[in-house]
């Protein structure tokens, strides 16, 4: 009987089908050791630049605050029977008689150390304590806004551009157009001339000052924010909708559209699944970073609105000239608009393969 030819450990031997799968297996694994590696020092880039904008913002804030003040908080503090001599306690106090660098070293340190945003001018509240009690207020504004606006410029954005030039086309971009000159401001005392309640031609909804929280009441907090919803994103919805139209319309003459059609595809199914996805897609950058926004802070709509939030805090401190409070407000803004731009390009290269770290 025969036996099997013995094997030289020098020779190489021929690649099996089990060898090559092996292979491709750790190079897929390799592949994605880099690409993380790659995702994860790019987060860290943008990380540090991120950290980087909010010093150069607060360094911004500080000297603009200092070279042209509106008025002088020690003597706001003071109020109307103030004398020198209480100013000038005021002044030492608050530490307003120190040099700018020796403020604004104070201050940063604080907020690497402690995370403290210092205290108000007007009444030694914290300044941190402000805010995060009025977040959850500017955050429902924000994001309830941001689902108005999506559920008004999709549509009217995908049925714009499948009928275009027609009657409802001309009328809906109109409108848009509209909305995106008229002022925040105006748009809200209009709403609250035609729809408050008490002050309104039709009584339907509760006008300024009638914010509730939803802890309290969900239904009252509903109501109350239905008029600075539509009124926060009138402008929005018109932009994203001539976004929508004229990404679509750029879209649907593509050749794959074409090929989509060829295959006897539904006109809804090629317009829905193949069309508005590609469209969306600089859809999602710009939404990102304007969610970003609202959340720093909303001030035209609540100040109308009488709304405690950040933005209604916001004008509070810049009327005072209440420094910390103001310096609060424009790093909490600044900090959600970064955090927005990272998420949104991180977000972007996984919608698009073509974008790289």
């Amino acid at each position: 009987m025969s036996s099997l030819p013995a094997v030289d450990p020098s020779v190489p031997r021929p690649p099996s089908p089990g060898d090559a799968a092996a292979g491709d297996a750790s190079l897929t694994t390799a592949l994605a050791a880099i690409a993380g590696s790659s995702l994860l020092r790019y987060v860290v880039r943008r990380v540090l630049w991120g950290a980087l904008m909010l010093l150069i913002v607060s360094a911004l804030t500080f000297l603009i605050f200092y070279a042209f003040p509106s008025a002088d908080p020690a003597a706001l503090r003071a109020g109307r029977q103030a004398t020198p001599e209480l100013i000038a306690h005021i002044r030492q106090s608050l530490g307003l008689d120190r040099p700018i660098y020796v403020q604004y070293w104070r201050f940063l340190k604080g907020i690497v150390l402690h995370f403290d945003l210092g205290y108000s001018y007007q009444n030694q509240a914290s300044v941190r304590a402000e805010l995060f009690s009025r977040l959850p207020v500017t955050i429902s504004l924000a994001v309830g806004a941001f689902v108005v606006w999506m559920l008004v410029a999709l549509p009217v954005g995908v049925i714009s551009a499948i009928r275009r030039r027609s009657l409802l086309d001309r009328a809906t971009m109109g409108a848009a157009l509209v909305a995106i000159s008229a002022p925040v401001y105006w748009l809200g005392l209009l709403a609250l001339f035609l729809f408050s309640q008490g002050i309104g031609l039709v009584h339907l909804l509760p006008g300024a000052g009638t914010y509730t929280p939803f802890s309290q009441s969900p239904l009252h907090w509903f109501t109350s924010l239905l008029l600075p919803w539509f009124v926060l994103a009138a402008a929005f919805a018109a932009f994203y909708a001539r976004m929508i139209r004229g990404n679509l319309i750029d879209v649907m003459e593509e050749d794959y559209i074409r090929t989509a059609r060829a295959k006897g595809l539904p006109e809804r199914a090629v317009v829905l699944r193949h069309g508005l996805r590609s469209a969306l897609t600089p859809i999602v950058t710009m939404a990102g970073l304007d969610i970003g926004i609202l959340l720093g802070g909303a001030i035209l709509t609540e100040t109308v609105f009488n709304i405690p939030g950040i933005g209604r805090f916001a004008y509070d401190a810049i009327v005072n000239s209440d420094l910390p409070a103001i310096q609060g407000t424009v790093l909490l803004g600044a900090f959600f608009i970064v955090v927005a731009n990272i998420v949104v390009d991180i977000l972007y290269a996984f919608l698009d393969p073509r974008v790289r770290y």
